[in-house]
């Protein structure tokens, strides 16, 4: 997977807990490109196809920062963050049933789902499929000490 985001113009990469969490630098000009290079460089290396999402370091640093839950003194065990490759439209945002899976809550931001999980993400009806299928995009959820520890990476790479 290194090398794969390094054939994509990447530096300094490191991968974390061999998840797919992967911090780098780059000069690209369009980050943007960055995604989709890695993605078929998975289907060339793997045969298989994967959406990559990303997020910069300040995306993250303001994920940290607003995360309501956080705010609100949730413990920080049942924190999770939901990343979205797409920002969803407001009448999909409206769709979501906030009654799901009956004492876990979310709060969608912009291309972040804030989800508080207090009996944990494998008890949970808020996951991937569900927000993919409801808000027709690709996400991909990290629970809150990961967020943490990339946000410490990407620090340090800067």
């Amino acid at each position: 997977l290194v090398s794969i985001f390094e054939n994509a113009g990447c530096e300094k990469v490191q991968s974390y807990i061999q998840s797919g969490n992967i911090v780098f630098t780059h000069r690209a000009l369009n980050i943007q490109r960055i995604p989709e290079a890695v993605s078929q460089g998975l289907e060339r290396q793997f045969g298989f196809s994967a959406s990559v999402v990303i997020r910069s370091f300040a995306e993250i640093d303001k994920v940290i920062r607003k995360n309501p839950f956080r705010l609100e003194g949730v413990e920080e065990s049942a924190l999770h963050v939901a990343f979205l490759v797409d920002l969803p439209d407001s009448r999909a945002v409206g769709s979501l049933d906030a009654e799901r899976s009956p004492g876990d809550q979310f709060i969608v931001q912009g291309k972040e789902i804030y989800l508080n999980l207090p009996q944990g993400m494998a008890r949970t009806k808020l996951n991937n499929a569900y927000f993919d299928a409801k808000l027709n995009t690709v996400s991909t959820i990290r629970n809150w000490r990961t967020v943490q520890h990339l946000a410490r990476l990407m620090e340090i790479a800067r």
